[in-house]
């Protein structure tokens, strides 16, 4: 992958961004719009655009350099948008491309970890499962993670192929859905896991069957209330907080079919209309 900055990319990233100008947030389909979520709640005056990359989805499986590929003509758009941040709500695009898009673009990024963290204090019996992609679960920022953070907590990781693409079609009961989790999440149950992190945005919409699944006492740690949390405290110290005292407006943009509005508005909670992601930008 050419990451060689031109100049129009520079020129663009390194312009003063508006206070009023909108937040940027991405991900490989609908998972994002859990984080979409909690960001809206916590920062009602922002105007928000998201970006499911639906039709190059999942990312999971795919190469670094695709990723980054796709992250980086992402952002050239909401450069286009004149975005003053990026949330890359995507577990798997933080891990592969936060970095390079750093790089490559003078503009706040705020990416997506495991809630490993907190979930140390969550935990009583010192065992903690992560349900999350093979991606994330294998990147060299996880496994630092776990090292630098759990020394007296055992991790115990668990891969869930298939688990993002029911979500994606909206599947959060069926009877795959269920086979899929209960084959993911019982393994972490029997290590003693008490805890259980949702590594990646998709899944915190499944939350009411894997309590279902593991009792209501099991603790869950999803990570869009700390991201939007991150988000306020970059905004803030950057003094690029809206100064609007109106709701902020909200698009959705996506690179597959714009069908995808349906799903979206079942999972954003109201009916929203959604455009299609260009395959060019002029940035």
């Amino acid at each position: 992958m050419d990451t060689t900055k031109t100049a129009a990319e520079i020129c663009t990233a390194g312009e003063t961004r508006s206070n009023d100008a909108p937040l940027g947030v991405f991900d490989s389909g609908v998972g994002g719009v859990s984080v979409l979520k909690w960001i809206r709640q916590l920062l009602p005056q922002e105007d928000l655009i998201y970006v499911a990359d639906k039709g190059y989805a999942p990312y999971g499986n795919k190469s670094s350099d695709y990723v980054r590929d796709r992250a980086a003509h992402i952002t050239r758009f909401l450069l286009e948008k004149r975005v003053k941040a990026v949330v890359v709500a995507c577990n798997t695009a933080t891990v592969t491309a936060i970095t390079t898009l750093r790089s490559m673009f003078k503009v706040p990024f705020i990416g997506i970890e495991p809630g490993v963290r907190p979930a140390l204090n969550a935990t009583r019996s010192g065992v903690i499962g992560v349900l999350a992609t093979t991606e994330t679960l294998r990147s060299t920022s996880f496994n630092a993670l776990i090292q630098r953070f759990c020394k007296d907590i055992r991790v115990e990781v668990q891969e869930c192929p298939g688990l993002m693409e029911q979500v994606e079609s909206m599947a959060f009961t069926t009877p795959e859905t269920r086979k899929l989790l209960e084959r993911y999440l019982v393994p972490l149950l029997e290590k003693g896991a008490d805890t259980i992190v949702l590594g990646c945005t998709h899944y915190p919409f499944l939350v009411p069957l894997v309590r279902e699944m593991a009792g209501q006492e099991i603790r869950i740690i999803e990570t869009g209330e700390a991201v939007s949390r991150q988000v306020m405290r970059i905004l803030t110290t950057m003094d690029l907080l809206t100064t609007r005292t109106e709701p902020g407006s909200t698009s959705f943009w996506t690179s597959g079919d714009c069908c995808i509005e349906t799903v979206i508005s079942q999972l954003w909670g109201q009916a929203v209309t959604v455009a299609p992601l260009p395959d060019r930008t002029s940035v």
